[in-house]
């Protein structure tokens, strides 16, 4: 699978500073200044200066800290942790992880707090973000329509379909689910996607 290179920050621009745990702040010392207001918390082990937008990037960037490094370039972050990368959804508790089907599996098992999800991936179903590979918007919909709860995935595909940078449209979301083929919950999916049309219309 080849994947498209990492976004670079154009020059004269310097990222916010991401902190996560690690050798100049310990995690008890991230937790006091975010408690001052020194820090604000953008994940749950990564903290950013009071006032610095939480980015896609910068979101990919604290996930990808969670992640072992062993095992970073051959994961694809999606489903409910894509969507909250993208803005549209509130971090998860565990990290959504996708390996393509060509790869073995049963080695990454031992990350904790990561869920891993075998899958077929195409070159157009991943980006790259602050250094991890994120399932594109188009996909990221796609799964959670077919793989989350209707309580969760309703509103956070409601949120991607609004996001007016993300090329997510419901018509074309709607077809993208009725060419899956023969998934048992398909047409639960597609439920979950008439909701969404009501709750927009």
């Amino acid at each position: 699978m080849t994947l498209p290179p990492v976004p670079s920050v154009p020059s004269g621009l310097d990222p916010p500073v991401l902190y996560s745990p690690g050798p100049l702040f310990s995690w008890a010392e991230l937790q006091a200044m975010a408690a001052d207001g020194v820090l604000a918390r953008i994940s749950q082990r990564g903290f950013l200066p009071p006032g610095a937008p939480a980015t896609p990037q910068l979101r990919a960037r604290a996930a990808a800290a969670l992640i072992p490094a062993a095992i970073r370039q051959r994961v694809v972050a999606g489903r409910m942790t894509a969507a909250w990368i993208y803005g549209c959804a509130r971090e998860p508790d565990r990290l959504a992880l996708l390996v393509d089907a060509n790869r073995r599996i049963s080695s990454l098992r031992g990350a904790r707090g990561c869920s891993f999800h075998e899958t077929r991936l195409g070159t157009m179903d991943v980006v790259s973000l602050g250094g991890l590979m994120v399932s594109s918007p188009l996909r990221t919909a796609v799964d959670i329509a077919l793989h989350v709860r209707p309580e969760h995935a309703v509103p956070a595909l409601t949120a991607l379909l609004s996001a007016p940078e993300l090329p997510v449209r419901l018509n074309l979301l709607v077809r993208a689910v009725e060419a899956v083929p023969r998934l048992p919950y398909k047409n639960s999916a597609l439920a979950v996607l008439e909701r969404v049309r009501e709750g927009s219309g």
